[in-house]
């Protein structure tokens, strides 16, 4: 590295302040196009000094991919022929669930790839993500999203790995491996985002201001970010859009400073959101114009505006007038040629070739998606119903979700997301699949016997219905010995649909329209799966007391038919746990699982549990655990503790557990959960097979911030809680510490675990 900085410092000696500014600037690809080819005459002005970023090439919804690849091309040519220091951009994209880009994989969303427990499985679909994006000429991925929703009527829910920071930060350290890889010269720069306490938005409203202490927000939200920096080594993060406090999170040197680079060591570059800069002065209000956000923003910590130039470009005038210090803008600038060192860009010309564009959605990764489809799929009940005969006589298939493939995508995939912004916009969208993409119905029909009759019916849309309609769903299932109702939500932003960005709900129930549909289904009297398509938890009371089976499928992906049918019909077992609770009535939330016991009283109506809790999620097959060893009983100074037990396939077919660990400090000097995941691992088991499963826990596991924000561990029993869900305990035990520990720092974020 040394060799890299002797290069980037010498580059920075001979930048003038407009190059250095440019450094620091992105352009959006439309900026630079003539028709649908690039224009070297609008380049000579928009990258006359350089450019820091090129904003999404594959994201361009005019061009194909490979006229976007080839566009990428011409642009660092450009910079490299052209420009005085030849100085490569970085282009990134986004890539949540997939690569944002037309015929693409598309992966589950997040919420289903948290729903699998399984961080190697997520390592696994994050590494074929970097391979197709590295061979396309991309350098950044704008993912994951590490923001913890405690009030699912926020739309964009279904982009987080859930409610709980632990299971937060084991999914994001995976994510983040898979798309870095071992080497940023093949790899892509994970962005972890948003910085910080974005998921708990006043109301549920996207954008609103987050209510939260220091304390809770170090314990709790920043967390997982603490976990992407010093873990998994993540070279970008991307500040959040609300405000905590007054203060909103792209103007907090608190933040982007004094914690994330003098408290953590963070090295990277920071992003804006996309347009986040420029609402300080036209939303929050703290800044007058464009040159004064673009000075707050790069004394708190942002290194590069995306997603064009903006208001960084009044830097240069803000430098010259002493409104910021230059050392201050160098720093910003040295960070990004850092990280364009590491990827390779300062020694190399990045073409890309065009003839990759067969990568983005070969059969290995189709199969990748369908292999994590199933393991997101959480059974949520089942009265014995589940799972089908393959040879049914007749079977209907019913419901707005059944046959429009547009629905099994989250809002960051090509398919949803270009056509919502354009919408947004005012442009008329087409509304297509970007990637073939198996139905419902298709993967039913596709796995059930020859001789079976599979009737179909749409019942209803989304959120209208006609008389028509209905009538048609209920002569269809007349029919039908099996109903398969296919509902719940669409993805989408601002509006355009019932989640994901900018899509909030005042209630968390089945649109009317479908529960009606879903009542004068029951009302036949025939056996019914509710299959739910969606990307939040729904109220789901009515349905759980009258409908003998429920799945719950979140945006499944390219696969998703299929995978659903393989757990519909028995060739997977289910083995999916719920990331988030699902509440009774939309008015108990919030419902997270691991809230203080003061959150626990009782409304006039209803409990203050959840329907479904966390880390729930049933299996065609049953578990046992036995034998709990705590070792020691009593802990002195900063030793660790292992935890053990066993557990047995009692069942009669082969399935996977989530064995999770939890723990309760019984009395502390702060208020402390009611309960902490703090291990977890998924394990397969045949018929009768048994498997030892230990947990290490290390001092950081029982720690907590103190009245005095100090990191300690305090003396004091803690309660055991090893089970299938947070709510579903099958062994509880204790240990307890007899000393007072201060934890200066992380040394180990998580437990360990071993299966024997």
């Amino acid at each position: 590295m040394q060799e890299g900085m002797a290069l980037v410092n010498e580059l920075l000696s001979r930048m003038t302040l407009e190059e250095k500014v440019a450094q620091l600037c992105a352009v959006h690809a439309s900026r630079l196009l003539e028709g649908r080819k690039f224009s070297e005459e609008k380049a000579r002005t928009v990258l006359a000094h350089g450019i820091g970023q090129i904003t999404r090439l594959l994201g361009t919804p005019d061009l194909e991919p490979e006229e976007a690849v080839e566009l990428g091309n011409a642009i660092q040519r450009f910079l490299k022929e052209k420009t005085r220091l030849g100085i490569p951009a970085m282009i990134h994209e986004e890539c949540l669930s997939g690569l944002l880009c037309k015929r693409a994989t598309v992966f589950p969303q997040a919420i289903g790839l948290a729903s699998t427990f399984n961080p190697e499985l997520v390592q696994n679909v994050t590494t074929a993500i970097r391979k197709t994006m590295r061979a396309l000429g991309v350098h950044q991925g704008l993912a994951p999203v590490l923001d913890i929703p405690r009030d699912p009527r926020w739309g964009r829910t279904e982009e987080t790995f859930g409610e709980d920071p632990y299971l937060v930060s084991r999914m994001a350290s995976a994510y983040i491996r898979g798309l870095q890889g071992e080497d940023l010269r093949e790899g892509i720069v994970a962005t972890a985002k948003h910085f910080t306490a974005y998921g708990i938005s006043e109301g549920g409203r996207n954008l609103a201001p987050a209510k939260v202490g220091e304390r809770e927000l170090r314990e709790v939200f920043l967390f997982p970010f603490e976990v992407a920096v010093r873990e998994a080594r993540v070279r970008s993060l991307m500040n959040a859009y609300h405000e905590i406090d007054g203060v909103p999170c792209a103007a907090s040197s608190f933040l982007l400073t004094k914690v994330l680079r003098e408290e953590w060591g963070f090295g990277g570059i920071v992003v804006s959101d996309y347009e986040a800069v420029r609402m300080l002065a036209t939303f929050h209000h703290v800044a007058e114009n464009e040159k004064e956000a673009a000075v707050l923003a790069l004394r708190a910590g942002i290194d590069i505006e995306l997603p064009d130039a903006d208001c960084f470009p009044h830097l240069v005038a803000a430098v010259r007038e002493g409104c910021i210090s230059e050392e201050v803008l160098n720093e910003a600038v040295r960070r990004v040629l850092v990280v364009k060192y590491e990827l390779g860009l300062l020694e190399g010309l990045p073409f890309a070739d065009p003839g990759n564009v067969v990568l983005l959605d070969p059969p290995e990764h189709r199969a990748l998606s369908r292999e994590a489809a199933r393991a997101s799929l959480v059974l949520l009940k089942n009265d014995g119903v589940l799972p089908l005969k393959k040879d049914l006589r007749t079977l209907a298939v019913i419901g707005p979700n059944a046959y429009d493939p547009i629905n099994l995508h989250g809002d960051y995939s090509f398919t949803t997301h270009v056509p919502s912004v354009l919408a947004w916009k005012g442009r008329e969208a087409r509304w297509e699949v970007a990637v073939p993409t198996v139905t419902v119905l298709e993967g039913i029909k596709a796995k059930v016997s020859p001789e079976t009759q599979v009737l179909y019916a749409r019942g209803c849309g989304l959120t209208e219905s006609s008389e028509e309609d209905l009538r048609e769903a209920l002569e269809v299932a007349q029919k039908a010995e099996v109903i398969v109702a296919v509902l719940g939500e669409r993805s989408g932003l601002f509006r355009q649909s019932l989640s994901g960005e900018g899509s909030d709900r005042v209630d968390l129930a089945l649109p009317e329209a479908q529960r009606n549909l879903l009542k004068a289904l029951h009302e036949l009297g025939k056996p019914i799966v509710l299959v739910l398509v969606n990307g939040r938890p729904l109220e789901l009371l009515w349905e759980h007391e009258h409908i003998p089976a429920i799945l719950e499928a979140w945006y499944p992906g390219e696969e998703g038919g299929n995978a659903i049918a393989d757990v519909l019909f028995g060739d997977y077992n289910p083995s999916g746990r719920l990331p988030v609770s699902f509440p009774k009535a939309s008015g108990q939330v919030p419902v997270y699982y691991n809230r203080k016991p003061t959150s626990f009283s009782e409304y006039v109506t209803v409990d203050a549990e959840p329907l479904f809790p966390f880390g729930h999620g049933l299996s065609y097959t049953t578990f046992a655990y036995r034998d709990l060893q705590i070792t020691p009983e009593k802990v002195r100074g900063l030793e660790p503790v292992t935890v053990q037990c066993t557990v047995e396939n009692t069942g009669t077919c082969e399935g996977e557990e989530v064995v999770q660990l939890y723990l309760r400090d019984k009395v502390a000097s702060c208020v402390r959960p009611r309960q902490e995941l703090r291990g977890f691992v998924k394990i397969r088991l045949a018929p009768g097979e048994r498997k030892t499963v230990t947990f290490t826990l290390f001092p950081e596991q029982l720690a907590f911030y103190d009245a005095h924000m100090r990191f300690v561990v305090e003396p004091g029993t803690f309660e055991v809680m090893i089970g299938a869900s947070s709510r579903d305990i099958r062994l509880s035990g204790t240990f307890e510490v007899l000393e007072e520990r201060v934890i200066p720092k992380y040394r180990h974020f998580a437990s360990e675990v071993t299966v024997e």
